[in-house]
């Protein structure tokens, strides 16, 4: 406890307030407040209003000015007492010390907001230093002289640091983290504008205010990977990492917190992809089309269901004859958004979400629905249609199943019916994917080997195979076009060599050759003299509806 005259002087105080700031009973007398409470606002504001007369109490925490220069913090409560006409006299200032609990506070903020392996800020300091610098009064930094603020962030993640743990043990692994922390915060942390996060795993982020363009930002990038590639000795290992950085740097006006963080993750991803150690500037164009496919690979199960998709057949045809044989069911999606969608642009983001299973389910039901019909109108004329079958369809179903059942709701004999699948994939490991093709074999369906010569190509396994047609790839036929000359013509007489070598290879293990792809009827001639059996391509026919093919057949003489 201490009294206080009108001028502000410590009048007396008691030994404990004396204790509380390190000095002696006997100083206190004549000292002025400030030299003992720190004068901030508000509470300096409410003091003066309480000397004036205008309060009677008031009640503040403070730092104390300890002599020693140790932290000291106080509950301060501050009472007027006036004199017998009721003016203020002086004041009783009674200080509890709550420097405990202050510091137990301060201690439970910091862990809220750091990492407690590495001691750097955490997502949460992250998130909250990122919303306040797109706040209208956030830090300008040097970039506001141009009138506009801007805003970067790296993302960093460490390269193939999985496997320090899985080698080395998590402790090793814990140590490299915070190796790489600490090189992180000494050289590129900067208190006024740049901060240094760890975001969860081994991934940290690099927040810049006040950024002063992109070319600062993939230099600190170009800096981050020099500084993380110099070895780290830890544990009695010496350690060298890579890291891949995504880099996002752009004005704050028009962008938000979550539009950052999100295309930072994308760039951050596209340089894993394309091959790690590297840094990737934000590409607006590359993220709206990784934007589409993601909206695309969300849209396609509920796109099955709702009945999006569409199948378009082009017809195989005989060389020999230039009759329809069969055909290939191809199928399209109809986006509500994006109009009509080939295969391309879908199929890859099907089989890496799985909803190629239950698409490729409905198209084989489909094509095998018309290719009925066909039979039903043209009995004399049977066509097979061939339906391209996934590896995933093999792995995540029971296709042979799904093949029976479907066969039998459509009633389409089963020789009708081709699958097609691709040489690498059917090529590859033995085990289900064989089993399954040599029972759907069994069962009369025709087994096709797609785009073949790009893959494995090793023809060895075509005697043990369960196929029954190889479909060569279009990169063969360029070889059929126009005579060429010089190097040009030597090569294309070395691919017409190649590919009577497959033909007369395929029907030596009784294999029929489809050639895709093929434009003009020179090049039809040419495949023709080869021996191949089959063709497509537009020189045929563009793919097309059903009634395409019954217009074909319905045209062409009957065999």
């Amino acid at each position: 406890m201490a009294l206080i005259d009108s001028g502000d002087l410590v009048i007396e105080g008691n030994p404990v307030f004396a204790a509380m700031l390190g000095r002696e009973v006997s100083e206190l007398p004549g000292m002025h407040i400030h030299q003992i409470i720190d004068p901030e606002e508000p509470s300096r504001r409410r003091y003066r209003e309480l000397v004036r007369g205008e309060r009677d109490r008031m009640r503040a925490e403070k730092r104390l000015k300890h002599r020693g220069g140790r932290e000291v913090w106080g509950r301060v409560t501050v009472s007027l007492i006036r004199d017998g006409a009721g003016d203020p006299y002086y004041t009783l200032v009674m200080v509890e010390d709550i420097t405990e609990r202050r510091q137990l506070g301060d201690r439970l903020a910091y862990q809220a907001l750091h990492d407690p392996l590495t001691r750097l800020p955490n997502r949460t300091l992250f998130y909250e230093r990122l919303e306040a610098a797109f706040k209208p009064d956030g830090q300008d930094g040097p970039a506001a002289a141009g009138g506009e603020r801007r805003i970067g962030l790296c993302y960093v993640d460490l390269d193939g640091f999985a496997a320090v743990n899985e080698t080395l043990g998590h402790h090793v692994g814990d140590q490299l983290l915070v190796a790489v922390a600490a090189r992180l915060e000494h050289g590129f942390a900067r208190e006024d504008r740049q901060l240094v996060a760890r975001l969860g795993g081994d991934e940290f982020a690099v927040l810049v205010t006040g950024s002063a363009g992109h070319q600062e930002l993939t230099r600190l990038a170009a800096a981050l990977m020099t500084a993380l590639e110099r070895p780290f000795e830890v544990a009695g290992h010496r350690l060298t990492v890579t890291a891949s950085v995504g880099v996002v740097e752009r004005p704050v006006r028009g962008s938000t917190p979550t539009d950052l963080v999100r295309d930072a993750d994308s760039t951050l991803y596209w340089s894993k992809s394309d091959g790690r150690a590297r840094w990737t500037l934000y590409d607006r164009d590359r993220g709206a089309d990784q934007l589409a496919r993601h909206e695309l690979a969300t849209a396609l199960r509920p796109a099955v269901e709702r009945g999006e998709f569409t199948v378009e057949y082009q017809p195989l045809v005989g060389l020999a004859d230039g009759a329809v044989r069969g055909a290939e069911a191809l199928v399209r999606w109809n986006h509500p958004r994006y109009g009509l969608l080939p295969p391309d642009r879908f199929i890859p983001l099907a089989e890496e979400s799985g909803a190629i299973v239950p698409l490729g389910k409905w198209v084989l039901e489909e094509s095998c629905r018309q290719a009925r019909q066909w039979l039903d109108g043209f009995p004399e004329q049977p066509v097979l249609v061939s339906v391209n079958l996934a590896p995933r369809q093999i792995w995540d179903s029971d296709v042979v199943a799904d093949v029976a059942e479907v066969l039998e709701r459509t009633g389409l004999p089963a020789r009708l019916l081709q699958l097609e699948i691709t040489e690498s994939a059917l090529l590859g490991p033995s085990g289900r994917p064989l089993q399954a093709l040599q029972a759907l074999a069994d069962t009369g369906v025709r087994i096709a080997i797609d785009d073949f010569g790009t893959g494995y190509s090793n023809l060895a396994y075509l005697s043990r195979l369960p196929v029954h047609a190889l479909k060569l790839d279009a990169t063969f036929i360029e070889a059929f076009r126009e005579s060429a000359p010089g190097a040009d013509g030597r090569r294309r007489a070395a691919d017409e060599q190649i590919v009577g070598a497959m033909v007369q290879l395929a029907h030596a293990l009784g294999l029929t050759v489809t050639a895709e792809g093929i434009e003009n009827a020179a090049q039809a001639e040419r495949l023709r003299q080869t021996g191949c059996d089959t063709a497509q391509g537009w020189y045929y026919a563009r793919p097309g509806g059903p009634e395409l093919i019954a217009g074909i057949l319905r045209d062409q003489p009957r065999r």
